[in-house]
């Protein structure tokens, strides 16, 4: 085969991929701030804050790029990605505590019946707690009299003496403050049970419809 005619099927096998090559080429199409169109092939600082499209050499968009965002509105989007993940999240934990509760209660009468139970414990707690604070008060009553009738003697008050009157005061204010927090608690617990009766009936009927 003559050398001519091999450098001539060279370059017939070569022009192929050299127009595939050619057709693959891609431009930037984007548009500045005075609304003028523009055709780049490089891309320009000014098209990436405004956003830009590329194209093929038929001129059809095969992607689509944003302009670049403020800082603003990157935080804002950020901010934006977490509300929707905690909001993902408090619905994720709502759907296991549902479940948790019909796991728990079988029937309406089973939750009725804890509640009942959690409240007498509660209401216990604060009788215990009422009864040591007259017991604490009753100390305190004694201490003060024990004082009072060494004023009414002419007699100092020992430091020793004022130092457990001062401890046992702050421990009946204490009692009352813990007395009045778990009374709050109780009542607000209480409040809630015929929120949480209805929330669990809600639950229920949808599994009741299905059994029938």
């Amino acid at each position: 085969m003559r050398p001519a005619f091999l450098a001539v099927l060279a370059i017939l096998v070569a022009c192929p991929a050299w127009a595939a090559d050619t057709g693959k080429h891609n431009r930037y199409k984007w548009t500045d701030a005075e609304g003028n169109l523009h055709y780049t092939d490089a891309l320009p600082p000014e098209a990436v804050k405004y956003g830009y499209d590329v194209v093929n050499a038929q001129g059809i968009v095969i992607k689509h790029v944003d302009r670049m965002k403020t800082p603003e509105e990157r935080a804002a989007a950020k901010a934006e990605l977490a509300k929707a993940k905690a909001a993902r999240e408090a619905e994720e934990t709502r759907r296991r505590s549902d479940q948790q509760m019909l796991a728990a209660y079988p029937t309406e009468d089973d939750l009725k019946r804890a509640q009942h139970q959690q409240s007498e414990m509660m209401e216990q707690n604060i009788t215990s707690a009422r009864i040591s604070l007259q017991s604490q008060e009753k100390t305190l009553a004694e201490l003060l009299g024990h004082a009072a009738e060494l004023d009414s003697s002419g007699k100092p008050v020992p430091p020793a003496l004022a130092k457990k009157i001062g401890d046992m005061r702050k421990q009946v204010e204490d009692q009352r403050e813990y007395i009045a927090r778990k009374q709050r608690e109780r009542d607000e617990t209480i409040a809630r049970f015929d929120d949480e009766l209805a929330h669990y009936r809600s639950l229920k009927s949808p599994q009741e419809a299905e059994r029938r």
